[in-house]
């Protein structure tokens, strides 16, 4: 088979609302050092630098410095793409693919997610670079362990994909898993470059022309602010991924989370021996003594400026606190 150099590409924008006060706008999850000590940004490079020939980071005015914090560190080469605006995952991954060859084989992954079983995620990767080569766009599904109302979930039949679904309620989470056939999105895709543009070319012109008149006035990988606002804010899901009669799917069995709530982090450091009392309550953030009466499943998140208690089941309301914080233009969120 032809040899394609292939890029990673690190998709860095977000705030992980559902994990303040953890995460702030100054310092993201994926910058987070609590996770075996190293961020979920430096895992994300790391499991990937065995497979990619160059590493691309797309990343926004106000993180750009935290990823190369991480990346001079490790003396880690990379070409650096700044947004000076957030625009969704379509024009992200766009510019990615105007600052790539055509025939070049992007990976195209998340900074903030938790991986598990390399040797299962290498060989996800291997098959979806060679689906890629012959021209497809290549997204991951994760075989489901729980009927999962927090993530996206992808019907398929063989390696191709039926349909994409929304976050399901629990009745149709159970439903999906009962079926056999769906599996977690996970956010990661594989393509060549060249292909990817043609089919948002094809089904969102709007968002192609418009990232590319961006891309080409950018200085030293920085995006104008006017131009980027021209663009549309929408996810590569909704302007390639439902509508292309190029994609294909592949059943990936790594462990993987995205960490998107308290409830997937708790069980995250529980798996590496994060202390619990006998309730299953448990400290984030502090050494300090601390004692639950009365209380089961509840996480209590200690920062320097602001705490969270919360019951576990309740994680995803993390973000109504966020809401509300930002709409009374907090400090509390930088």
């Amino acid at each position: 088979m032809e040899k394609h150099s292939i890029t990673h590409v690190i998709l860095t924008g977000g705030v992980g609302s559902r994990l303040w006060p953890l995460s702030r706008k100054s310092q993201p999850k994926q910058y987070l050092d609590i996770f075996d000590g190293k961020s979920l940004f430096e895992m994300t490079v790391d499991r990937n630098r065995n497979i990619a020939d160059q590493v691309m980071v797309v990343g926004n005015i106000d993180n750009c410095h935290l990823s190369k914090n991480v990346l001079e560190k490790s003396n880690t080469q990379y070409v650096d793409i700044i947004e000076s605006t957030p625009r969704n995952t379509a024009a992200a991954i766009a510019f990615a693919a105007f600052a790539s060859q055509p025939d070049d084989i992007l990976i195209v992954t998340p900074s903030d997610h938790i991986i598990g079983k390399m040797e299962c995620y290498e060989e996800a990767i291997q098959e979806a670079v060679e689906k890629a080569a012959n021209g497809y766009i290549v997204t991951f599904g994760i075989v489901p362990t729980k009927p999962e109302t927090g993530y996206g979930y992808i019907e398929r039949k063989g390696d191709n994909v039926v349909s994409f679904r929304e976050k399901p309620n629990q009745v149709s989470a159970r439903d999906f898993i009962a079926k056999g056939n769906f599996l977690w999105n996970s956010g990661m895709f594989c393509f060549k470059a060249g292909v990817l543009l043609d089919e948002l070319k094809m089904y969102a012109p709007e968002v192609y022309e418009k990232s590319k008149l961006a891309w080409e006035n950018n200085t030293n990988g920085n995006l104008d602010l006017k131009l980027s606002m021209d663009i549309p804010s929408i996810s590569i899901d909704y302007a390639v991924m439902e509508r292309s009669k190029k994609i294909k799917v592949v059943s990936s069995q790594f462990d993987w989370s995205d960490l998107g709530s308290f409830e997937s982090v708790y069980d995250y450091l529980v798996s590496t021996g994060h202390p619990v009392d006998k309730n299953g309550n448990m400290v984030i953030g502090t050494d300090n003594y601390t004692a639950f009466i009365g209380l089961k499943n509840t996480i209590f998140v200690y920062t320097d400026t602001a705490n969270l208690i919360l019951q576990k089941d309740n994680s995803q309301d993390v973000k109504n606190v966020y809401n509300q914080l930002e709409r009374e233009n907090s400090d509390l969120l930088d």
